[in-house]
């Protein structure tokens, strides 16, 4: 995978716009964990090499199992392992995140409702939606995970 641009480089005021919002949903009142459990279901959706390398160690390093992460993609089928909260957020993002086949279903909208308040799904919201657009940019743009820049690194050194 060959990286073909560095947008923040090219448009930084956008990319500054955009760590805005991101700076503003660390500190909304969410538990940073949920927010970076939900950064990484939406990037395994859309497939985002480097946001799934990155949130996984956010996720790790916040204290997560690895269990515990290595079941997001199917955690429908993971009992009791994610609480109330985390499988409504989990059911919201992928409704958003395929928005176009889901068209966020009432179900998945009244599961969410129940659990969070109406700022929370508002901020769990943009959560979802800031994250597609970074994925778009890393799917995009190519940009190079962690793993792989650290494999580079050490096969050259």
């Amino acid at each position: 995978m060959t990286h073909r641009l560095n947008y923040r480089e090219v448009i930084p005021q956008g990319a500054k716009a955009l760590g805005t919002v991101h700076q503003y949903l660390d500190n909304c009142g969410l538990p940073q964990l949920l927010i970076d459990l939900v950064y990484l279901r939406v990037s395994l959706i859309n497939g985002c090499a480097y946001c799934i390398d990155l949130h996984t160690r956010d996720l790790m390093k916040g204290g997560m199992s690895i269990e515990k992460i290595v079941l997001v993609p199917v955690w429908e089928e993971s009992d009791d392992l994610f609480d109330r909260r985390e499988r409504a957020a989990l059911a919201w993002a992928e409704s958003l995140t395929r928005v176009s086949e889901t068209h966020a279903p009432d179900a998945d909208y009244d599961a969410v409702e129940a659990v969070f308040s109406d700022k929370e799904l508002a901020d769990l919201t943009l959560a979802i939606s800031v994250m597609n657009a970074y994925n778009r940019l890393g799917i995009g743009f190519r940009n190079t995970p962690k793993a792989v820049a650290n494999l580079h690194a050490s096969v050259t050194a």
